[in-house]
């Protein structure tokens, strides 16, 4: 029999007895952590069939029990070692062949709590579960990699002798024009108009990407192609000869009174002629053996959803059927090879049939009818395949619009399964890398596709509205999100949550790129387009001090740190075209070079900035603070957003540091520039006590506090 005592009524005795009887044990929430990095999951990346070791970390005496989910069963596991914060708990389990997913239950008292990449959680959520998908792995080389972006028309002409001249031949229905002056910013309608940058003029600036500290080079399309940005391909075969060389050539260029490309000798000698296909093909090997001899890789850009209607398949200019050494194209003639690369509406309209499928309607961009072929995705395949190998040997392929591809998302997903079986074939640590807007889950779960995205949703988008609150086009400015740590560290687990972590370390992170406005615009806060504002107030009240926020976070966040060609040098522009400027040689800001080599330099010398724990540490409006860390490293990096200066205080405690450490602070940006003069911050009870400048960015690492696994 109970006897109910109202606690009114009670001694001192009773109560205390009642309420320690009663209570729940407190929980720090703060100190438990897991990922998927090799400090948690060992190995990070399993192979089938295998043993992995999981790994959780809780505050010291904090916990019960922990367990280990999966399957429907939950795994008691075991504490293996303990530091002056924490105790690390472990148990090894078996994958088998298929996807596998696990999250924590860990108990404190009468708390029941669970854990997985969401956080604490009071009842699962297994959308954030952690995930393994076995024998799925990235290259290492990726994971490491600092890349650059080169859009190659714009970067450095070094042969005047391939350049495109005026009225060398028509592209939607305007002649194509040379530009002269290298400072000239690109037109609205200037998809025809070239500024000569070849990739001789690559080869030349190598030991300067050298030095800035990159290691691979993405490059825009460099096959033969009529446009400036070639994402519609003309042969993918061949380098353009006007990116190559040019041996053999014409002199004849269109009249005024040209409506078509009947008579664009020069584009069709230099474009078709064999003698100068293979001479830009051994340029392109040339300068890929370059890179190799420095350590740098090379990376290709494949528009495989459509071709261009230059393309020698479709050949709607006439310009293979006018050379005399191709088969007939599919637009003169049923009868070509070719006619079932493409999908025609009417089977009557020949010769010349316009009624073709264009992606998204457009009559220049005939989309590829890979299911109607067998050939062409042969071919493709092969394509794939040719670049990959001698005497070519890239490195991996950046996919346009990958998702856009085939007529069904079944097809789609077959398709991207036998590329990476056909790539990785011939070069086992090649990279697939695609375009792709939302969730690339479907695409990375099970790690038969791609390898990675270029990375909008969990970086470009989160950094772009927190810093500046500019949408990454420019055409919208969002107040609530300016300065909003909340929304860019929920934005950020939200989205990293959908990738496996080795996908997410070779992921893209960009700030800017040939879709969208740079980055250092955006720092403008104004709405606009080339068209509505004129390409000028791009370069107005631009704000150099942001800039280096972003490139701070850009180096130090989770993925491989992307530049596009003079981003470094204070480039700025609305949307394409305007974000395809030249590369302003004799003209950089060299300040903001210098700030990308100490950032890279320091990337490197710091595994733990690569392959490394992400943990958020701090946040209040227009201020955040993350931490970076390993059993050898750790690394803080606090960001003031503000235009005044800033105090806090950074618990530095959750990422390992001790309180008899010492933080040094290796990098700091300010609005006037930015210094790696050592400065060291003593940790007290767990924190260290920060002072930020107006709109500045400090990067500290700490010294180490050591853990022994048993």
């Amino acid at each position: 029999m109970s006897i109910q005592i109202p606690f009114e009524q009670m001694n001192r005795t009773q109560k205390m007895f009642t309420y320690f009887s009663t209570r729940q044990q407190i929980l720090d929430e703060k100190a438990i952590f897991s990922d998927e990095t090799e400090n948690y999951r060992i190995p990070a990346e399993p192979s089938m069939n295998s043993p992995v070791v999981i790994r959780l970390r809780a505050a010291k005496n904090n916990l019960d029990h922990a367990y280990v989910c999966y399957q429907g069963e939950c795994y008691a596991m075991d504490v293996i070692s303990s530091d002056e914060y924490f105790d690390y708990y472990e148990y090894t389990l078996k994958v088998g062949e298929k996807l596998f997913t696990y999250f924590f239950k860990l108990t404190t008292g009468r708390l029941t709590i669970y854990y997985n990449k969401k956080g604490i959680m009071r009842e699962p959520d297994h959308y954030f579960d952690f995930k393994i998908m076995p024998g799925f792995r990235t290259p290492n080389w990726a994971k490491n990699a600092v890349m650059y972006q080169i859009f190659v028309d714009r970067f450095n002409n070094s042969d005047p002798s391939n350049d495109v001249v005026d009225n060398e031949y028509m592209y939607i229905n305007k002649p194509a024009r040379r530009v002269t002056d290298w400072n000239k910013l690109p037109d609205q309608d200037g998809v025809g108009e070239f500024y000569g940058g070849d990739l001789k003029g690559v080869l030349e600036k190598l030991d300067y990407l050298k030095e800035l500290g990159v290691d691979v080079i993405y490059f825009n399309p460099i096959f033969v192609s009529p446009s400036n940005h070639k994402y519609d391909t003309q042969d993918y075969d061949y380098v353009d000869p006007h990116y190559g060389v040019v041996i053999k050539d014409a002199q004849e260029v269109l009249d005024q009174a040209d409506k078509d490309n009947n008579d664009a000798k020069k584009y069709i000698t230099r474009t078709t002629e064999t003698v100068n296909l293979e001479a830009s093909n051994n340029l392109f090997a040339n300068l890929v053996h370059e890179a190799h001899q420095r350590n740098m890789k090379v990376i290709l850009d494949g528009v495989f959803n459509h071709c261009g209607s230059f393309n020698k398949w479709m050949d709607r200019e006439k310009f293979y059927a006018n050379s005399h050494n191709y088969p007939v194209g599919a637009y003169g003639a049923k009868s070509s090879p070719y006619y079932s690369f493409f999908h025609f509406h009417n089977k009557q309209a020949w010769p010349d049939n316009p009624y073709y499928d264009g992606w998204w309607g457009h009559d220049t961009l005939p989309k590829l009818n890979y299911e109607g072929s067998p050939k062409l995705y042969k071919y493709v395949m092969d394509i794939a395949k040719k670049w990959m190998s001698p005497p070519y040997d890239a490195d991996g392929w950046r996919l346009d619009v990958a998702a856009d591809l085939g007529y069904s998302k079944e097809f789609n997903h077959q398709f991207w399964k036998d590329f990476r079986r056909e790539v990785k074939s011939v070069k086992p640590d090649a990279i697939i890398i695609a375009e792709h807007y939302g969730d690339p889950s479907d695409w990375l779960i099970h790690g038969d596709q791609w390898d990675t995205v270029m990375n909008y949703d969990a970086f470009m988008e989160p950094v772009s509205w927190f810093l500046t609150g500019m949408q990454k086009h420019s055409d919208e400015f969002r107040e609530d999100l300016l300065g909003n740590h909340h929304s860019f560290f929920d934005a950020m687990k939200y989205n990293m949550a959908r990738f496996h972590t080795q996908s997410l370390q070779v992921a893209m992170n960009q700030l800017s790129n040939h879709d969208h406005s740079r980055f250092l615009t955006r720092t403008n806060r104004t709405v606009g387009r080339t068209h509505t504002v004129g390409a000028e107030a791009a370069n107005a009240n631009v704000d150099f001090a942001v800039m280096k926020e972003a490139v701070v976070i850009q180096m130090t966040w989770v993925g491989a740190p992307t530049i596009y060609y003079g981003d470094e040098a204070g480039v700025a522009g609305w949307t394409d075209p305007d974000n395809r400027r030249t590369y302003p040689w004799g003209n950089e800001n060299t300040e903001l070079i210098a700030l990308h080599r100490s950032l890279i330099s320091l990337r490197k010398a710091i595994p733990a900035l690569r392959t490394g724990s992400l943990k958020f540490l701090y946040g209040e409006y227009n201020v955040i603070a993350y931490g970076r860390f390993d059993d050898h490293d750790q690394v803080v990096v606090v960001i003031n957003n503000n235009n005044h200066d800033k105090t806090v205080e950074i618990p530095v405690w959750e990422i390992g540091v001790s309180n008899s450490s010492v933080c040094q602070q290796v990098i700091e940006t300010t609005r006037e520039g930015h210094s790696t003069a050592a400065q060291k911050y003593n940790v007290k009870k767990g924190k260290i006590k920060v002072d930020l400048t107006q709109n500045s960015a400090k990067i500290f690492k700490c010294k180490h506090f050591s853990h022994d696994y048993e």
